[in-house]
């Protein structure tokens, strides 16, 4: 559901009360420089990306984003990609996208068997794997040769995620797969991660031994309507995501209630897809406000951006998240969000510049109450709408492949593979794949 990279601008105050944060501060050591004019190639870099959905499937969010545009980073720098998932009804076991060989097998339960088993089949074709680890992992270590590169990529710690999907058993499973196990299986191999606040949980909850390194989400490319028209609400609020449970959609959606005296022209408008979007339906209905919440489903780029960019508001009431990825996609289109203090969303939320955060002892209808109200002071909802554009800014796919392809050339050169100087290639500044 997310956009291309915004090129960064320049940055100027926005709010004195509280200083734009530089990229320096919310990103890892040595991004800036990675995105110099001089850039390594991978030209010959065999690489494969294990994560257990893709981008065109159902339910695809952040994640499957992060990975894709990371994998077109890589082959548009020279490297071989191969992006191994799962398959769902309908879709063909290969396929070629984007300059990326796509290899599709099992569901989402059994790519968790069938991909360690085609990388052991395969151990010594690649050079680099990047195994994503969305609660449970590929175990490519134990696969592929001493000489492969593992990178491990955790976006957040999942461990209240498997007892909100599984039975109490099969979550203590996941979560010892997701502790123990994985500790120590990739305990040697580096890890990359979209936020500080996931670098702690991965510490401090999982007592994670490997080497952490920070590379946050890239930002989508603003393309605002010009004339978006026919947007209902005054103020029109708007949660982008995915539909599923630990997203707490419901909470968005009780807004129209909780809020209809307040503010009684609010519309809520929900855009995403997810096996959640029947219930939310009834839920509207038994609150009797399904007249005034929309359920607009997967909609295209275009249609997507001419409500959100109309939004007076974006909200999330996410129990926990890696970054926020449709945070940074709101306020690349000057669009403020209200959402929960947790892991995550803390670091993609400046709190009273680009949003504001639901806090212990508050309520979200009442943090949205008053973000509201701040909005309709035309001077401030200016400020904060120049604030998120610098915000989003700071965020580009260029500068996470870039970063992550310094990563991976690094762990190269330990085991012995070194870039010639033939292999630099000049460009001309950031950019990102079109």
């Amino acid at each position: 559901m997310a956009g291309q990279g915004a090129r960064a601008i320049p940055r100027t105050p926005v709010a004195p009360a509280v200083p734009p944060v530089p990229v320096a501060s919310v990103a890892p050591a040595g991004l800036v420089a990675a995105t110099g004019p001089r850039r390594l190639s991978m030209r010959g870099v065999r690489v494969a990306v294990l994560n257990f959905r893709e981008p065109l499937q159902s339910v695809a969010g952040g994640a499957e984003e992060y990975a894709w545009q990371v994998s077109r980073h890589l082959a548009g720098q020279g490297a071989e990609v191969t992006f191994v998932t799962a398959r769902e009804a309908g879709q063909a076991a290969a396929e070629e996208r984007d300059g990326i060989a796509l290899r599709r097998m099992g569901n989402p339960f059994l790519v968790y068997l069938l991909v360690p088993l085609w990388m052991l089949l395969r151990r010594r074709r690649f050079d680099v794997v990047i195994d994503c680890m969305n609660g449970i992992p590929f175990f490519a270590p134990l696969v592929v040769s001493r000489r492969t590169v593992v990178v491990s990529l955790v976006h957040h710690v999942h461990d209240r995620q498997f007892y909100a999907f599984f039975p109490p058993w099969l979550a203590r499973i996941g979560c010892f797969i997701e502790g123990p196990v994985a500790r120590l299986v990739y305990r040697r191999r580096p890890t990359v991660t979209v936020s500080e606040s996931s670098r702690a949980e991965l510490r401090e909850r999982l007592g994670w031994l490997a080497p952490i390194q920070v590379i946050p989400n890239g930002s989508p490319v603003a393309r605002p309507v010009a004339d978006p028209g026919g947007v209902a609400g005054d103020p029109a609020v708007v949660y982008l995501g995915r539909l599923v449970g630990h997203k707490r959609v419901e909470r968005v959606v009780d807004l129209a209630r909780d809020l209809g005296d307040a503010w009684p022209g609010m519309h809520v408008h929900v855009i995403g897809r997810g096996h959640e979007q029947e219930r939310l339906a009834a839920h509207a209905s038994g609150r009797g406000v399904e007249d005034r919440v929309h359920l607009h489903g997967f909609l295209p780029e275009a249609a997507k951006n001419a409500i959100l960019g109309a939004a007076r508001l974006n909200v999330t009431a996410s129990a926990f998240e890696g970054w926020g990825l449709t945070v940074i996609e709101a306020a690349a289109l000057g669009v403020p969000t209200v959402a929960y203090d947790v892991a995550g969303l803390r670091d993609s939320v400046r709190d009273g510049v680009t949003g504001w955060l639901v806090r212990d002892g508050e309520t979200l209808a009442g943090v949205v109450d008053r973000a509201l109200g701040e909005l309709s002071d035309p001077a401030r909802r200016e400020e904060i709408q120049q604030a998120c554009r610098l915000w989003a800014a700071e965020f580009t796919w260029g500068r996470t492949g870039a970063t992550m392809t310094g990563l991976i050339t690094t762990e190269l050169a330990k085991n012995g593979r070194h870039l010639h100087a033939s292999d630099l290639c000049l460009a001309s500044g950031e950019t990102d794949p079109p």
